[in-house]
């Protein structure tokens, strides 16, 4: 009997409103172990990678792991994996919260959507009830309302959404899913293939349990797990000060990306950064389910923040949400030369409730400020001036883009269509169509691979390497060693994406040595450091093929220009530009790949790919 793992799927199809449940092999379960690794299984044997990720023929699955619901620290995450309408690539995005866990409760390891519902819908799950109902009532509205509706209207008050708000819904390239209101399925627009399919919001009440096949083995394991994160600093700094303590540390080395990633340091950090937050803006932490972090941030506006009301749209009087996170504080306040920290927070909120990614959001604007200034985009384009530093034009168009609103229209595209639109392809700050996050690898050169080389496109949680740039064992501003480094991090990373734990907690000292264990004992299968290592492989393996069958090779490995060749004048990373080809060369030598960056069918059969 399958422990740890629920062995099922529930596969829904919108167009017909036909639902079923069917059993997973279970050799596909031991050999991708769960979430993102068992989701490209399924994506891959499925889909034809080519079709238009807003078509009908896109399928939109979510997946949890064996730990995913688990008293494992941090044990809440869930994968959303389709072909992105951002990046047109295999998409793997990540959210906490309850959501994922309440699938799992409800008896399900994964969620297939398909096709297209004639009319706007929401899908309610009840452990073994499914149905489509109607959603009009919701369509147009945005996360929180949705969210509580649906509570009101079913009548369960512990009843977890995930949702998309207007942006979702107008097809906006960057679209999230959110559920619990701030959590967020954030990057590729995951969000927009969920609106495509018509689909507002899924709704899961749960009321089964995981069962453990060796349960004196994973308590041991857990507590274990427990400890070392303990006392770990990581962990104390992301519960006292969030993600957001982060920005210290990318200003320090200057590499915190500002105004279009012109330069690598933002003289008003200290407005954004996590004591600030703390000591002026925080009600309260949050933690997702399970967690022994709690970064999440509730926060409260300041006293003069009603000059960022909008009156178009009724949901902006908001005074109390979530975050931000470091990477919002970053995108939409030192990308665009904003340390209005009112602003910030106030753009961020209506991220989530208007279902958009803060990231791309906040990237993309960096990029039409710059256009603006350079007087490419013109007054008559634009209902106000988009330039840095503008705390009116960041609330503005956030609200705009959701709704493809004026210029919102433009931005609701992403960056890299937008300024190709606008014949500078080279203000695009990002690789495969996906802006990047907070890191210039001016200052963390490790990153320019990690970006380029990433499956969904420009990526932090692939391989974060500013950590171990920082700790004496590499020169952060050299290429050597970093190809080899980022290679076998991601196949760490991935092999995590699959059990359904944070990666935070790897981070805060449970590192995956000390999950597997964990994984071993929930399962029943006897799982190794090498397995995972193997299975992570596999996985990655796997997802550049699916993407190589979309059309992507060795010239979607890239950097932009600036990166490439335009250095710093001044700060700890002046002179420094990304020597990506080294690295590149590297990295496809440390995989197996050959010179054009395609999988040698050596490799494939070593890890037994070679006869998909």
């Amino acid at each position: 009997m399958i422990k740890g793992w629920k062995g099922k799927l529930l596969r829904v199809d919108l167009t017909t409103g036909r639902s079923s449940v069917e059993t997973i092999p279970a050799d596909w379960l031991r050999d991708y172990i769960g979430g993102r690794g068992l989701a490209d299984r399924y994506l891959y044997a499925e889909m034809d990678p080519a079709i238009d990720p807003l078509s009908p023929a896109n399928k939109l699955i979510f997946a949890t792991g064996p730990l995913t619901g688990t008293p494992v620290p941090c044990g809440a995450r869930y994968m959303v994996v389709t072909k992105g309408p951002l990046t047109d690539a295999i998409t793997t995005s990540n959210s906490g919260g309850h959501w994922g866990p309440e699938l799992k409760f409800a008896g399900y390891d994964l969620l297939i959507l398909e096709g297209k519902s004639p009319h706007p819908c929401y899908l309610y799950i009840y452990d073994d009830q499914v149905e489509l109902r109607d959603a009009s009532r919701y369509w147009g509205k945005g996360v929180w309302e949705t969210e509580d509706g649906l509570r009101e209207e079913t009548g369960l008050p512990g009843l977890r959404v995930a949702s998309i708000g207007p942006a979702g819904e107008r097809l906006v390239r960057f679209a999230c899913i959110m559920n619990e209101k701030h959590r967020a399925a954030g990057r590729s627009g995951v969000g927009a293939v969920m609106g495509s399919k018509n689909l507002k919001a899924i709704a899961v009440r749960g009321t089964g349990g995981v069962e453990i096949a060796d349960p004196e083995a994973f308590m041991t394991a857990l507590w274990a797990m427990r400890a070392k994160m303990e006392d770990h600093p990581v962990r104390k700094s992301f519960s006292a000060f969030g993600t957001a303590a982060t920005i210290d540390l990318t200003q320090s080395m200057g590499g915190l990306p500002t105004r279009n990633f012109q330069q690598g340091q933002f003289d008003e950090y200290e407005n954004l950064n996590g004591s600030t937050i703390a000591d002026t803006r925080l009600v309260a932490n949050k933690a997702c389910f399970a967690c022994t972090i709690a970064c999440g941030r509730v926060t409260r506006l300041g006293e003069h923040s009603d000059k960022y009301l909008v009156n178009m749209h009724p949901r902006n009087w908001k005074m109390a949400g979530e975050g931000p996170e470091y990477e919002t504080a970053w995108a939409v306040g030192a990308d665009c030369g904003i340390g209005d920290l009112d602003a910030v927070i106030k753009a961020n909120w209506m991220c989530n409730d208007l279902g958009l990614d803060p990231i791309s959001m906040g990237a993309t604007l960096a990029a039409a400020m710059e256009l603006y200034e350079t007087g490419v985009i013109t007054d008559d384009m634009v209902e106000l001036p988009l330039r840095f530093g503008s705390s009116e034009a960041l609330v503005r168009m956030v609200e705009a883009t959701a709704f493809r609103e004026g210029f919102g229209d433009e931005l609701a595209e992403g960056s890299k269509r937008m300024t190709a639109r606008f014949q500078h392809p080279e203000l695009f700050m990002g690789s495969k169509g996906q802006e990047f996050p907070a890191y210039d690898p001016r200052g963390f050169h490790g990153m320019g691979v990690a970006y380029a080389t990433c499956n969904r496109g420009g990526c932090h949680l692939r391989a974060w390497t500013p950590g171990i740039e920082t700790s004496g064992r590499y020169d952060p501003h050299s290429p050597d060693g970093k190809g080899e480094w980022v290679a076998h991090e991601q196949n760490r990373t991935t092999a995590h994406d699959a059990t359904g734990v944070c990666l935070f907690a790897g981070a805060a000292g449970g590192a995956l040595e000390t999950f597997v264990p964990c994984t071993a004992a929930a399962t029943g299968v006897a799982y190794t450091m090498d397995d995972f290592v193997r299975i992570g492989e596999r996985t990655w393996n796997l997802e550049r093929l699916w993407n190589m069958r979309a059309g992507l090779g060795r010239a979607d490995d890239s950097l932009p220009q600036r990166l490439l060749k335009e250095a710093f004048k001044d700060g700890p990373s002046a002179g420094v530009t990304v020597n990506l080809e080294a690295m590149l060369t590297a990295y496809y030598r440390e995989r197996g790949w050959d010179e054009q960056g395609a999988p040698t069918r050596e490799k494939l059969a070593e890890l037994g790919l070679e006869n998909l």
